[in-house]
């Protein structure tokens, strides 16, 4: 019983000391605080593409080559294909102004009978009364009314697209692709690349629209050489 006696002192007065250190504590004590993550090394930004370079253009008259030019169509088929046409035996001139872009002019012809969709009755339906009706309208055709610099090797070219007798405004998007020497021609050459969006029912080819895409994309890529014993004019200066 003695024993007991002194030990309950003994522990109460080590629960006091042990109260006695943490009241002894700094009141604004707090533990220290977690290293902060290590943050990822910043990528270098990555090398933007160097700007094209100009191609020095060449004024002159320039005759369509029908070998090296073609007129895509492409459209949507019912969601389920995007089929294409050409037309070839392209025929025209390109005038070509270094100085003054904007006397520049386009002409071309694009008789229906070059029309190839790789798939004979396709053609022939194509070339019918439900589209083209290429007895009674043989060729389709553009002018050009306004040409325009668009940016380093990039022209706009406003004209007139006749199909069927009618005749739609239409923009091309053209970029300008070399002037030069064409080697088996052993004469002046130039070579543009263009696309365009036209609604065939603008121009009375409208069968199965909405279902076959009334909206058409037109990609032309042309090589034109200056008439046989005409030279082009000098580069411009840039």
């Amino acid at each position: 019983m003695r024993t007991a006696h002194l030990l309950l002192p003994l522990a109460a007065a080590l629960a006091l000391a042990a109260c006695a250190q943490q009241d002894a504590a700094p009141a604004d004590a707090t533990p220290p605080a977690a290293s902060a993550p290590a943050q990822p090394a910043t990528a270098a930004p990555a090398d933007t593409a160097p700007a094209a370079e100009a191609i020095t253009g060449v004024s002159g008259t320039y005759v369509l080559d029908p070998k090296h030019t073609d007129v895509i169509a492409q459209w949507s088929h019912f969601g389920f294909s995007n089929p294409i046409a050409h037309f070839g035996e392209v025929s025209g001139q390109i005038v070509y102004n270094a100085e003054n872009v904007g006397a520049s002019s386009v002409e071309v012809t694009l008789p229906l009978s070059g029309l190839n969709s790789h798939v004979g009755d396709f053609d022939d339906h194509l070339r019918s009364a439900d589209f083209f009706d290429a007895a009674k309208f043989p060729n389709a055709t553009f002018k050009s009314t306004v040409v325009e610099s668009a940016g380093t090797n990039q022209l706009k070219v406003t004209g007139d697209l006749t199909i069927k007798d009618i005749t739609k405004p239409v923009v091309l998007d053209v970029t300008i692709n070399k002037f030069g020497e064409q080697p088996m021609a052993k004469r002046a050459a130039a070579g543009f690349d263009a696309v365009a969006t036209i609604k065939r029912s603008d121009f009375g080819v409208g069968a199965y629209a909405p279902n076959v895409s009334d909206e058409v994309e037109l990609r032309i890529t042309t090589e034109a050489v200056v008439a046989e014993g005409a030279a082009p004019a000098a580069p411009a200066a840039q």
